[in-house]
């Protein structure tokens, strides 16, 4: 199960960005002008790539833009660099200017993985001397591109599709968890939280990662949980909504492993060492103390949110100190000033680079992040739980 993964172009203004995306997708996307500046916001679409799946091309304003407002939207342009799975970096002319290595260095120092592209070949085509140079310096191909006749353009779809795909990505069930044959129990609360006639995508996720071990799925809400294990004790794991944690764990008999769909989605896509490090930190939080909940997504606030409402409420009652809670949605930039600590959500609607990229940059001012899932597990007191615990060391293994 592909995620689907973020493209961005990147490069000076005119350097063919627009025209590149169009030419991708197989359709009119972006406003294409001889005007430079013509692209201000990043422009998104979604396209299949040949060989991979799913992704988002992201068309983004030039990162030498001028003026105030200009610099802002440069500043943009970087922030989707910093998030993006593949960066592709055009540039004409020959002419690789200081623009261009400052984003290369931008992007190496986040190991993103790059492109370089010399647009435009119709027009000047890439001195060999050139290409042979920045390979040597970048150690990456240098691709050569007509974005106007549409010369080269399947195999730059090839290597995209090399590019993002590279690598085994890590299973959000692993096999240790459940594997052929495993019979595995889901809980997963019908209330006010799940969205009507249909499962949240956790949920969902996790059914199809099971599937693909060819494990043994049965679905129960917390309610029925204990008739099935009157039937039948034969379950290698139990994996449940957060909010019933507790409720759960006490049912489960000793020796199965329960965890949660938050716990999966922390290991898969952000820095599940870090998280479970930071966790403790709810117990030295004082007075005054502002916490950051970060949410992945855009959604409308119900009165029994999880991240805006329960969370909060959890820990001001598990501390028994008043806080400052500030959300952050969607992947908006994180506001200033000192936070003791930040809670992610599971990710679902992010990719990992995104989450990743999210969390370096919080935990880079010394401020510990932790996920939902964990902490709605710490302070129920189930770091303590013979049966969590299992869960912990197959999942972080």
């Amino acid at each position: 199960m592909n995620d689907i993964k973020n493209i961005v172009l990147l490069g000076r203004r005119n350097a063919g960005k627009s025209t590149l995306v169009n030419l991708l997708a197989g359709q009119q996307v972006a406003i294409v002008s001889e005007v430079a500046g013509t692209t201000t916001d990043p422009v998104r679409k979604r396209m299949e790539v040949p060989g991979y799946g799913p992704c988002n091309l992201i068309d983004t304003a030039g990162i030498d833009d001028v003026g105030d407002i200009g610099v802002m939207r440069s500043e943009r342009s970087f922030k989707e660099a910093s998030m993006a799975d593949l960066a592709l970096v055009l540039f004409t002319g020959n002419d690789f200017s200081p623009y261009e290595r400052d984003l290369v260095r931008r992007l190496k120092s986040k190991k993103i993985p790059f492109i370089l592209i010399h647009n435009k070949e119709d027009e000047v085509r890439l001195d060999e001397s050139l290409r042979k140079k920045l390979e040597d310096e970048f150690g990456c191909k240098v691709f050569s591109l007509s974005g106007i006749s549409g010369e080269g353009r399947g195999e730059l779809l090839r290597l995209i599709s090399d590019s993002i795909a590279g690598g085994e990505e890590m299973a959000l069930v692993p096999d240790s968890l459940a594997g052929e044959g495993d019979r595995v129990i889901l809980v997963c609360p019908i209330d006010r939280g799940a969205p009507e006639g249909r499962l949240i995508l956790p949920q969902v996720k996790t059914i199809r990662a099971l599937l693909d071990n060819k494990a043994v799925v049965t679905i129960v809400q917390p309610s029925q949980l204990k008739d099935v294990f009157a039937q039948s004790r034969n379950f290698k794991a139990v994996i449940t909504d957060s909010q019933v944690f507790a409720e759960v764990s006490a049912v489960v008999p000793e020796g199965i492993p329960v965890g949660s769909f938050s716990m999966l989605m922390a290991r898969l896509k952000g820095p599940f060492g870090f998280f479970l490090e930071s966790v403790k930190k709810i117990d030295s939080l004082e007075d005054g103390d502002r916490v950051l909940i970060l949410e992945s997504c855009t959604h409308h606030a119900s009165c029994d949110d999880i991240g805006r409402v329960k969370i909060p409420g959890m820990i001001q009652a598990y501390t028994g100190k008043k806080l400052e809670f500030s959300f952050v949605s969607g992947l908006d930039p994180v506001p200033e000033g000192n936070f003791a600590l930040a809670l992610q959500c599971g990710g679902c609607m992010a990719t990992s680079r995104q989450i990743v990229s999210r969390v370096s940059l919080i935990a880079e001012k010394g401020i510990p992040v932790t996920n939902y899932g964990l902490a709605i597990a710490y302070m129920k007191h189930l770091f303590n739980d013979a049966n969590f615990r299992a869960f912990l060391n197959l999942v972080a293994e």
